[in-house]
């Protein structure tokens, strides 16, 4: 007998469309423990995400064991495979690097194809419980102050808001072309993410030259100095690996500490 659980492929955890509820979501977020969060609150089924080449302290795919405490089977596809921030592609050609154990109950195993594992999890069983709520992780670095614009951060620059216009915000997102669209509609003075190991196709760092179109300065860390998911580790322990031109003419390079950039981008 055919499944009617359906499989929901998306961008990003943060666009979840209202039939979530017992489905399995296949999501191009990193696998950090708030967009495996955001499928949960969603009342996901089960949800594979991508590993952003998996990173400093494995954050990539930390949301996999957090997410066993729930009863939620959670699979992540190898950054070798599929870009970050493309729903679309993890499902056309997607591999599996890792799955927590209750995926792996469902038969779903490293080396298997994400379109395969999503059908498996079809029969994964519903969560047995509902994560607790997670308070918005804004941090304020260094206030605005006269001429001199503020450092924040954030742990997904879907938290970014109309009050982060013309200032320096560090997210814990990558920075593919998804996360691209959420910053140009906030125009901020500089935007630091996480390169995702730059991963397929460089498709971690995709969004720097379109935001460099659209004039904004942008750059990456990479994901061996910071993890991803945590703005304060992308600015407080980033590395910049990766920059556009608009980044350059304040002075950013590749090896800078990100703090460094940022406080260069504060005063101009």
């Amino acid at each position: 007998m055919e499944s009617t659980v359906r499989i929901i492929v998306t961008p990003s955890s943060t666009r979840l469309p209202p039939e979530t509820p017992g489905s399995v979501v296949v999501s191009g977020s990193h696998s950090a423990i708030f967009t495996v969060y955001l499928a949960a609150r969603g009342r996901a089924r089960a949800a594979i995400l991508h590993d952003a080449g998996i990173g400093l302290d494995e954050a990539g795919v930390s949301g996999l064991a957090w997410a066993e405490k729930l009863g939620m089977a959670v699979a992540a596809v190898a950054a070798s495979s599929a870009r970050i921030g493309d729903g679309d592609d993890l499902m056309r050609r997607g591999v599996l690097s890792r799955v927590n154990r209750i995926a792996a109950a469902c038969g779903v195993t490293a080396g298997m194809t994400c379109r395969e594992a999503a059908e498996r999890l079809r029969d994964a069983p519903l969560p047995v419980a509902t994560p607790e709520p997670r308070e918005e992780t804004r941090y304020v670095h260094e206030k605005a102050e006269g001429r001199r614009r503020g450092i924040a951060s954030v742990d997904s620059v879907a938290l970014m808001t109309v009050q982060d216009e013309g200032q320096v915000m560090a997210t814990g997102s990558h920075a593919a072309l998804a996360a691209g669209e959420y910053v140009v509609k906030i125009r901020p003075r500089l935007s630091i993410g996480n390169d995702a190991s730059m991963g397929i196709e460089n498709a971690g760092i995709a969004s720097l030259q379109a935001l460099g179109q659209a004039g904004i300065a942008a750059a990456a860390v990479s994901s061996t100095t910071a993890r991803i998911g945590d703005g304060r580790s992308t600015l407080l322990e980033g590395v910049i690996s990766a920059l556009n031109r608009e980044a350059t003419l304040i002075g950013g390079k590749v090896g800078m500490k990100a703090l460094e950039l940022a406080r260069l981008a504060a005063a101009g």
